[in-house]
Order: structure tokens, then sequence, then C-alpha cells
């Protein structure tokens, strides 16, 4: 039973997620580094210095989303891609 979602569109929603985190990662190291000399402003209270350790642990998660995004990739049924690529191929000539 063929699928009735397109396995190309998703790859290629993917895809495009992946480069915006690309993008973004210079700009999520820098703010990483930055929280991390936040921890180290003296006389930092504890429950100030556990936020900004909060802060980093999110900044962090950023590979959980990488981490998601081959898991969706994984359910993509194998071949699934192509015959939808070349579903679409064959489409275009038809008109």
């Amino acid at each position: 039973m063929p699928i009735r979602w397109s396995a190309l569109q998703v790859a290629e929603a993917m895809d495009e997620i992946q480069e915006l985190l690309n993008q973004a990662e210079p700009f999520l190291a820098e703010a990483e580094a930055k929280a991390g000399k936040a921890t180290g402003i003296t006389n930092l209270p504890q429950y100030m210095s556990q936020r900004v350790h909060r802060l980093i642990y999110t900044i962090e998660a950023r590979e959980r989303i990488r981490d998601s995004i081959s898991g969706i990739r994984n359910c993509i049924p194998q071949d699934a891609i192509a015959s939808d690529s070349q579903a679409g191929k064959q489409q275009g000539l038809e008109l």
C-alpha cells in the first residue's frame, strides 16, 4: 500500500531545518560560551548560578534537535523519497 504523504517533502523540510540549525550554530555556540563565562561572575549567588546552568543546558539541547531530525529521517520508508521524486518527474512530463 503506497503512502499518502510525501516522503520527499518531509525529507526536504528536514534538510531546510538542518540548514537553519547549521546557520544558527555559531550564534548558539557563542551564547553557550558567554553563559559559561557568566557562571564565573564573582559572588554570583547559587540561585542565579543554577539558572545560568539551566540556560547552558537548554542551549546544549540543540543536539536533541539534531537527533530528532535524524529520527524523522530514519522513519521515512526506504525508497519512498526516490519514489516520490520519480513520481514528480513523471507528472512533470505529462504536462
